[in-house]
């Protein structure tokens, strides 16, 4: 997927970061792709998956079948 599928995109971060906590993952959704980033490197790699993907993975880590 291209970076610039996100690029436009508003991340947001868990309302349980926002005291000051620098060390945070900020995620961005749009209708296809879900992106992971960074709090301190906003410039940085971003990881970048489908929206079925990401899914998957709240779902499993959810159920604690994580592996």
């Amino acid at each position: 997927m291209a970076r610039d599928v996100l690029d436009n995109a508003t991340w947001r971060r868990s309302t349980r970061s926002l005291n000051g906590n620098a060390e945070c993952v900020e995620v961005a959704m749009t209708p296809h792709a879900v992106g992971v980033r960074d709090s301190k490197d906003r410039r940085g790699p971003r990881l970048v998956v489908t929206t079925r993907g990401w899914a998957a993975f709240v779902d499993a880590v959810k159920r604690r079948t994580l592996h």
